[in-house]
């Protein structure tokens, strides 16, 4: 079973953009260990925007794209060298491997980084896991690199998702305003972190926070991964974590694990529209499993072709997201209308707009 442990950018660098050498030294100390008793990790980093922007001298975090994008450039190989060197000098190798937003969105290539990272893993190899921030095509919003986290440790099926931090874990309140906040140990259920203010921002450099840690947990639980958030910056934290001791906040995985294929769907695919549906299709989406029919559709918002998601939605709000089987014009055509008209004007359409295979509730 494989570990996935993500370091933020408040683990990585200290808020004037340094290396925290002796929380690289740590972690990377307690990785070696773990793989050598036997546990596999995959190591999910931030961190390449915060060195680079210390190694040009810049002070502050760019908002242009390119100025990020570059930042990111300088920054990520001097950040890999900072993990492959300590893990090596402790008999452990190491890779790098990046992604983007569009490789976990494709499913060919998901599928392919699964496999690349499966043999990594085989071959007793540490995968050093970051978003190519350099040839990314959107915002650098991975939720820093927590959804990207969560969507490695799904991928790979991983037993134990870690989220260090700056912080114990998950408090009542933000810690860093409210010192009495108290922390919480477990979450057992998501629903009850609703009344929580849980913060957006963990340092000067990084663009998560404690709320897409929580987010990323929740992703993990719905995978049927345990997830657990604690302070990165505390010896031994790591291996406490992975040895189920009471570190930081556990979150419990859910008894039913979804489909990997819906997993990735409701996650990872972007929805390029929506597809609005009657109170009657509605009704069978949510409570029998049914497929979505061209009669069921009321409105089509948005331009997208066949294959693309969309999300589809009701008159009390999204209700799931689906892959497609017509374009958005194809569908504003025939929506409304029973079976035998659409194969009237357009005899080669399939049966259902969103098959239930590929249909995910929200």
């Amino acid at each position: 079973m494989t570990l996935v442990v993500k370091l933020g950018s408040s683990i990585v660098a200290a808020d004037d953009g340094e290396l925290r050498v002796d929380v690289l030294d740590s972690v990377c100390a307690q990785v070696a260990a773990l793989e050598q008793d036997g546990e596999r990790v995959v190591m999910v980093t931030s961190g390449a925007i915060a060195r680079g922007i210390r190694l040009l001298g810049l002070g502050s975090r760019p908002r242009a794209m390119d100025e990020l994008q570059a930042a990111s450039a300088i920054g990520q190989g001097d950040l890999f060298r900072a993990y492959e060197t300590r893990l090596a000098e402790r008999g452990t190798r190491s890779a790098q491997v990046l992604l983007t937003a569009a490789d976990i969105a494709a499913r060919t290539n998901y599928l392919n980084a699964r496999q690349t990272l499966r043999r990594l893993i085989d071959w007793g190899v540490v995968p050093v896991v970051n978003e190519n921030d350099t040839t990314a095509t959107d915002e650098i919003t991975f939720g820093d690199n927590d959804f990207l986290a969560a969507q490695v440790a799904i991928l790979l099926d991983a037993r134990l998702l870690v989220l260090l931090s700056n912080v114990e874990g998950l408090h009542e309140a933000d810690p860093h305003t409210n010192p009495r906040a108290k922390p919480i140990a477990e979450v057992a259920d998501f629903s009850a972190l609703a009344g929580l203010r849980i913060e957006d921002r963990t340092s000067a450099f990084g663009s998560g926070g404690m709320r897409s840690k929580v987010a990323a947990a929740e992703m993990a639980s719905e995978a049927g991964i345990a997830s657990v958030i604690c302070d990165g910056t505390r010896s031994d934290t790591l291996a406490g974590a992975a040895a189920a001791d009471a570190v930081g906040t556990r979150f419990a995985a859910q008894a039913g694990k979804a489909s990997s294929f819906k997993l990735w769907l409701k996650y990872a695919k972007p929805a390029r529209g929506r597809v609005v549906v009657d109170d009657g299709a509605a009704r069978v989406l949510r409570e029998s499993g049914s497929s979505l029919l061209p009669v069921g559709v009321v409105g089509v918002e948005g331009e997208f072709e066949a294959g693309d998601a969309v999300e589809v939605s009701a008159g009390d709000g999204v209700l799931g997201k689906g892959i497609v089987d017509y374009s958005s014009r194809e569908l504003a055509q025939v929506a409304g209308l029973k079976s035998d008209r659409v194969r009237e004007l357009l005899p080669h359409a399939a049966d259902e707009a969103i098959h239930r295979d590929r249909f995910v509730l929200v």
